[in-house]
């Protein structure tokens, strides 16, 4: 998602990762930054800049992205990542997940209303 100017600054290697784990789940700097709770210039800078981050912030960032904390830091090279799904779908399956279950039947019901509804118009 190449949005904005291009930087002067090369990122560095903790700054790659973050990026390319952030692009990854189909996220944008600003929806990063408001999980965390920065300015979205603060978190572009923390892709761009050697950065000092509290523990809380690069777990946020590490759940955030669907990555471990060790994956971040470039202590492995695996990203923790899922079948799911990414992006913004993701984020609200993981909201209806914290729902009641008869709350969550609901939901399921309506996504499958919808999956439907779309399969038959593609077949028709």
């Amino acid at each position: 998602m190449k949005t904005g100017r291009p930087s002067k600054h090369p990122r560095t290697d903790f700054g790659q990762r973050l990026h390319a784990a952030r692009e990854a789940a189909g996220l944008s700097q600003a929806q990063v930054a408001d999980m965390v709770g920065v300015h979205q210039t603060s978190y572009a800078a923390w892709e761009r800049h050697p950065v000092a981050l509290r523990p809380e912030q690069l777990k946020t960032l590490a759940e955030s992205c669907s990555v471990t904390i060790e994956h971040l830091l470039g202590s492995d090279e695996t990203p923790k990542r899922g079948n799911g799904p990414a992006g913004k779908l993701r984020q609200v399956f993981e909201r209806a997940s914290k729902l009641p279950r008869d709350q969550q039947k609901h939901v399921v019901r309506v996504i499958e209303d919808t999956l439907t509804a779309y399969d038959v118009r593609k077949a028709g």
